[in-house]
């Protein structure tokens, strides 16, 4: 089962430049991180294209989703109506689809290892455009 921290970052919140993070935590405390960019997004897009491109990259059917973002752990649990970013919750689905997501929700900023480390990516990759 794979373990993964998630967030996006946008500095111009809406329509400006933002980046997206994850980490995949491995049983040893190992971790490999992925992180990257849109000149014109928000922090929601950014967000949710965090956990695209994290089960885009793994292989297992079950997996653990470490996030700060309420909006997008209750979207894609269906608790709240899906009313923006439609085309990547499209992409979302067609992900998830056949897996077991156990989503749970990571204050930020708040001394968590891994989310700050996605935090500083996400921020880094927007700030580098």
């Amino acid at each position: 089962m794979s373990i993964i921290y998630t967030d996006g970052s946008c500095l111009k919140n809406p329509n400006g430049p933002g980046g997206w993070a994850f980490c995949i935590v491995n049983n040893d405390d190992t971790y490999s991180c992925m992180s990257g960019s849109d000149s014109n997004t928000t922090n929601n897009r950014m967000e949710l294209t965090a956990v695209i491109e994290a089960l885009n990259m793994i292989q297992e059917k079950e997996c653990i989703i470490y996030t700060d973002s309420l909006l997008t752990l209750s979207c894609a649990q269906n608790i709240w109506k899906r009313k923006a970013n439609l085309d990547l919750w499209l992409k979302y689905d067609k992900l998830s689809k056949n897996r077991k997501i156990n989503y749970q929700w990571v204050k930020a900023h708040n001394g968590n290892k891994y989310n700050e480390i996605v935090d500083s990516l996400a921020y880094q990759a927007a700030k580098n455009i």
